[in-house]
C-alpha cells in the first residue's frame, strides 16, 4: 500500500472482524498510519480509550465519511438536453384547470461528472402551474431500458420543447428501448394497482377515479406498443371514455370490466408481438458513451 492510498489520520472506521473484546462494527478513529514501507497496520483508538493495531483488510470506512463528499452547487438546468410536455396535456386529457408537466434529461459537462461532487439523479423545480423533472442521462436511459412507462412516454411525447443534437440522437434510436418487458411493467403494474384499489374500496368505500383512468390509459398504451412498436402517448379516440372514468360517469364495476377486457387484449398482443425479449443495450450504451464524449468539449 503506497502513501497515496493510505487512510489519513482522523478517519472514522469500523471493524470488519472480531478483535479481542471488540466486536464486528465497533467504531474507532485512526490515530497512526502504517510505516511507508511496512505492513498495512493502523493504530485505531476506540471510545473507551483503548488502542488496537488493525490491518487495513479488517477496517471499513464509516459511511458518514463517504457521505461527506460535497454535492455539486452548479446550476445544472442549462445542461438539459431534452425537455417535453407530459401529463394530461400530452395525453390529450387536459382541461382548463390542468397543470403543465415537463420531463426530460440533462447531460452534465465532464468536469462535473468526473469530479468529487455528487450529481443528482434528477432535477426538480415547481411553480404554481408547472412541475418539471429532468433525469441525469444515465439514469434516464437505465429507466427506459427497464420499460419504465414514465420515461418511455417522454421519448414519444408529441410535445417536445427542447431537443439538442444529443437528444435527437437518442430519439433516433428510441425503438431500441422497446421490448417484451413492457408486459411486466405495464400489465403487471396495473394488475397490482387494481388489487390495491379494490382493497381500499372495500375498506373505505371510495376510490380515486383519476388514478383508475390513468391505469386504464397505461393498458391502452402498452397494448399499442406491443402491436406497433410505438408508444402511444395521446389517447386520441379513447379520450371521452377515459374522461368518463375520471368524472365517475363510468362507475367502478364498468371500469373494472373494461380493465379485464384490456388485460385479455394485452395477453393476445403479447403472444403476437414482434418486439424482442430484451431492449438493445448495446445501441443505448453506444449513445451514452458518445454523449459523454461530447460532454468533454463543454468542460472548458
Amino acid at each position: 500500500m503506497t502513501p497515496d492510498h493510505r487512510l489519513p489520520v482522523g478517519t472514522h472506521v469500523t471493524l470488519r472482524t472480531v478483535h479481542g473484546e471488540k466486536l464486528v462494527g465497533a467504531a474507532g478513529i485512526i490515530i497512526r498510519q502504517p510505516p511507508g514501507h511496512g505492513p498495512s497496520v493502523y493504530a485505531v483508538q476506540f471510545p473507551d480509550g483503548s488502542v488496537l493495531e488493525v490491518n487495513r483488510v479488517h477496517l471499513a470506512v464509516r459511511r458518514s465519511e463517504l457521505e461527506a463528499l460535497p454535492e455539486s452547487d452548479t446550476d445544472l438546468w442549462p445542461y438539459v438536453q431534452y425537455r417535453c410536455v407530459m401529463g394530461s396535456r400530452a395525453f390529450g386529457l387536459d382541461t382548463d384547470a390542468s397543470d403543465t408537466d415537463l420531463r426530460g434529461f440533462y447531460l452534465p459537462p465532464a468536469r462535473l461528472h468526473w469530479g468529487l461532487a455528487d450529481l443528482p439523479e434528477q432535477l426538480e423545480r415547481h411553480s404554481e402551474t408547472t412541475e418539471e423533472v429532468s433525469w441525469e442521462a444515465r439514469k434516464f436511459v437505465r429507466l427506459a431500458l427497464r420499460a419504465n412507462p414514465n420515461v418511455l412516454e417522454c421519448l414519444y411525447s408529441p410535445l417536445p420543447l427542447t431537443v439538442t443534437e444529443q437528444a435527437q440522437a437518442l430519439l433516433d434510436i428510441r425503438g431500441a428501448f422497446l421490448s417484451r418487458l413492457l408486459y411486466q411493467t405495464y400489465n403487471g403494474y396495473v394488475q397490482g394497482q387494481f388489487k390495491r384499489l379494490e382493497a381500499d374500496r372495500r375498506a373505505h368505500g371510495d376510490i380515486r377515479p383519476k388514478h383508475v383512468m390513468h391505469l386504464l390509459r397505461l393498458l391502452l398504451s402498452g397494448i399499442h406498443a406491443l402491436r406497433t412498436g410505438e408508444i402511444m402517448v395521446s389517447v386520441g379516440e379513447h379520450r371521452d371514455t377515459l374522461l368518463a372514468v375520471k368524472t365517475g360517469q363510468m362507475d367502478w364495476a364498468e371500469s373494472n370490466r373494461w380493465r379485464l377486457e384490456l388485460h385479455a387484449e394485452f395477453d393476445r398482443a403479447f403472444e403476437r408481438t414482434t418486439l424482442p425479449e430484451r431492449p438493445d443495450f448495446g445501441k443505448v450504451e453506444a449513445w451514452l458513451i458518445a454523449a459523454r464524449r461530447a460532454a468533454v468539449e463543454w468542460s472548458g
